[in-house]
C-alpha cells in the first residue's frame, strides 16, 4: 500500500459526486439539468473504465434518485448564483469544493467575479494533479483555500485569502454540512451571516430521517459518516435568529415543473429534497444607529 498516494488523501465522495455528473452527460438525455463537460475530463481513464460497467445499473431507482439529486444541487447553486450577481455579488466562495467545475466552464457573466474554492490540502492536490493531466489551465479568477474544516477556523483560513470581507458574497456549500459536527455548521452559517446584506449561501442539508438509510451507510463505509441533521423549520428558524432576512427551500414539485417536465429519460426531481439557499439581511445594529442620526437630524 503507497500511503504517498495523493488520491488517498483526497475525499472519495468527490470521486463519486464527479463520476454522478459525468454519468448524467453521457447517459441522461436533453436537456441536462447540468451542462458539466469538464466531470469526465476529470476522472479521464476511470470515467471510460466505470461507465461501461456502471450503464446497467444507470436505472436503478436509487442511482437515478442520487445522480437526480447531485446536478440538481449544483444547478440550483449556479442559478441562484446568477441571481445573486445580478444583485451585486462580487464574490463566489465554494466551501468544500471537491471536484467542482464552475470555475472551470464559468459562463461570461461570472468573468468579473473572484470566485473561491475551499477545501483540505489532499482533495486540492488530487483535483489540480488531475486538471493537468486533462491540459485544463486554472482561471485566473480563481483561488484556492487550503482548510479543514474540523482542525482550522474557517474565518482564519478565509483571512489568509485575498476574500474581501466587506463586498457582497455568494458562498456555495454542497454536499458538505451533513459529515461536519454542529459547531462546525454554525461556524459556516455565522461567518456567512457576518457578510454585508444580500450576500447568500446556497447548501444542501439532511433531515434527522436520513440519519438511518442505506444512503448513511454507504457513505459511512467511505470513511465520511453523516453527522448533522436539520428539521427543515427548525432550520428556518435558526437561520432567521442568525441575520439571514430569507430562507428558501427548494420543493420537488418546484424542481420538478421547472426542470424535469417532458424528460423521456424517467428522470425525476429527487424526492428527498435537502436544497436551500438564504440571503443576508440588513444588520440591525446598522439599523438602529441609521435610525437614531434620521431623529437627531
Amino acid at each position: 500500500m503507497n500511503t504517498s498516494d495523493p488520491q488517498r488523501k483526497a475525499s472519495r465522495t468527490a470521486v463519486n459526486v464527479t463520476m454522478l455528473r459525468a454519468v448524467h452527460q453521457a447517459l441522461d438525455g436533453l436537456p441536462k439539468i447540468l451542462d458539466d463537460p469538464i466531470a469526465a475530463a476529470l476522472l479521464g481513464d476511470e470515467f471510460d473504465q466505470q461507465v461501461t460497467a456502471y450503464h446497467d445499473r444507470a436505472r436503478e431507482p436509487w442511482i437515478m434518485e442520487l445522480r437526480s439529486q447531485v446536478v440538481l444541487r449544483s444547478r440550483f447553486a449556479e442559478d441562484q448564483l446568477a441571481a445573486a450577481v445580478r444583485r451585486g455579488a462580487r464574490q463566489c466562495v465554494i466551501l468544500g469544493a471537491g471536484f467542482d467545475t464552475f470555475a472551470y466552464r464559468q459562463p461570461a457573466w461570472a468573468r468579473a467575479l473572484r470566485i473561491f474554492e475551499v477545501d483540505h490540502h489532499g482533495t486540492q492536490e488530487e483535483k489540480r494533479r488531475r486538471l493537468t493531466r486533462a491540459c485544463i489551465s486554472q482561471p485566473a479568477n480563481l483561488e484556492y483555500i487550503a482548510i479543514d474544516f474540523e482542525s482550522t477556523s474557517l474565518r482564519q483560513g478565509l483571512q489568509r485569502s485575498s476574500l474581501d470581507f466587506s463586498t457582497p458574497t455568494f458562498f456555495s456549500c454542497l454536499g458538505v454540512l451533513v459529515y461536519l459536527t454542529r459547531d462546525a455548521v454554525d461556524a459556516i452559517f455565522e461567518l456567512v451571516a457576518g457578510f454585508p446584506q444580500g450576500s447568500e449561501i446556497a447548501f444542501t442539508f439532511s433531515t434527522p430521517d436520513r440519519a438511518r438509510s442505506e444512503m448513511a451507510d454507504r457513505v459511512s463505509s467511505l470513511g465520511e459518516p453523516w453527522q448533522t441533521h436539520f428539521n427543515p423549520d427548525e432550520l428556518v428558524q435558526h437561520l432567521a435568529a442568525l441575520g439571514f432576512q430569507e430562507t428558501s427551500i427548494l420543493k420537488t414539485d418546484e424542481a420538478e415543473r421547472a426542470l424535469y417536465q417532458g424528460r423521456d429519460d424517467g428522470l425525476h426531481a429527487p424526492r428527498r429534497g435537502g436544497i436551500a439557499a438564504a440571503v443576508v439581511g440588513p444588520d440591525p445594529d446598522r439599523q438602529e444607529n441609521c435610525g437614531s442620526a434620521i431623529q437627531t437630524g
